[in-house]
Order: structure tokens, then C-alpha cells, then sequence
């Protein structure tokens, strides 16, 4: 009978080692440029985060804020709406199921519960300025992706490999 070298044992733990590096295992929040190969950006996430998306209102000039936290089906749910102005492409009142308040002279939508798998965002190229805002922290998109780049937001579970391949948006500042 045949004994097991050493340099078998070691391409046995090479070969596991390859496996697992395919295996998805990083749930993320990812942000895939929509019709180009530039590279996505990524927050490492876990079920039940709450991250947000601030952006400069293009007519107003005011922030608006829109929050969101991850569902255990993987979707987006979108929970709260925070703004500045009434005007154009800005809600006057909640919908079935949600409140309206007034707090500090800024408008909320809250108890929202809308769904979506996934949703697109073009990263402003003027004043715009879409930052994530991830536990307490503002990360601005264009420091990971150019601006005027139409990206889909989604969550998704990541390998090594994958890892790798995209930037990781808490890495970036």
C-alpha cells in the first residue's frame, strides 16, 4: 500500500481551499454600472441592515434622504423618506399605511414598507452629490463610481473571487 506524501496532502488542502473561494458567502449591497465593464462597488452587509441614499433635490437644492433596510428574501425595503421641500417630484402625503410628520422643519414618510428587488440610480454628475450613509457614516458614491453612471443597486452574496473583483465602498474614503 501506498503512503500519502506530504505534497498530496498539500494539493488536497489547495484544491478545498479553491472550492471554498467560489462558494458565496458576503452578503452585499452592490452597485452594478448599468451598460458598460467598469467595475461595481460593494458594501458588505448582513440581513436586517439599514443603510440609506442622500442626495441634493436637483430643483430645490435640498437634501433628501431615503432609507432602507435589507429583508431576509434579500429585497430592498424602503422604510422612511426624509425631505426638505414641497414642489415638484416630492410627495404632498403618505400612503395607505404610512405617517406624514413634520419634525425640525423637515418632511418624513415613515413606516413605508416598499419592496423592490433591486432599484437604478444614475450617480449625479452636477450637484446631485448621492452619498450611502451606512451606520452612521456618509460614503459619497463618486469616490467608487464616475458620476453621470446609471448603476443598479441590488443585494446579492459575494464569493472571494467577486470580492476582489469590485471595491468595497468602506475601503474607498
Amino acid at each position: 500500500m501506498r503512503k500519502f506524501q506530504p505534497i498530496h496532502y498539500l494539493l488536497i488542502i489547495f484544491i478545498i481551499l479553491i472550492f471554498f473561494a467560489f462558494i458565496p458567502f458576503q452578503k452585499a449591497i452592490i452597485f452594478q454600472p448599468n451598460h458598460s465593464n467598469a467595475e461595481f462597488a460593494y458594501i458588505p452587509v448582513k440581513n436586517g441592515t439599514h443603510f440609506g441614499i442622500k442626495y441634493t433635490h436637483s430643483i430645490h437644492l435640498s437634501d433628501v434622504i431615503e432609507s432602507y433596510k435589507i429583508t431576509r428574501d434579500q429585497s430592498i425595503q424602503q422604510y422612511e423618506l426624509m425631505y426638505e421641500d414641497f414642489a415638484i417630484g416630492m410627495p404632498s402625503n403618505a400612503e395607505n399605511g404610512e405617517t406624514f410628520e413634520q419634525i425640525n422643519g423637515a418632511y418624513y414618510i415613515k413606516n413605508m414598507k416598499r419592496n423592490f428587488p433591486y432599484f437604478h440610480l444614475r450617480i449625479g454628475q452636477v450637484r446631485a452629490n448621492h452619498t450611502v450613509i451606512f451606520k452612521n457614516k456618509e460614503y459619497p458614491l463618486s469616490r467608487s463610481i464616475s458620476p453621470g453612471t446609471s448603476v443598479k443597486v441590488e443585494i446579492r452574496n459575494l464569493n472571494f473571487f467577486k470580492q476582489w473583483e469590485g471595491v468595497n465602498i468602506l475601503e474607498s474614503l
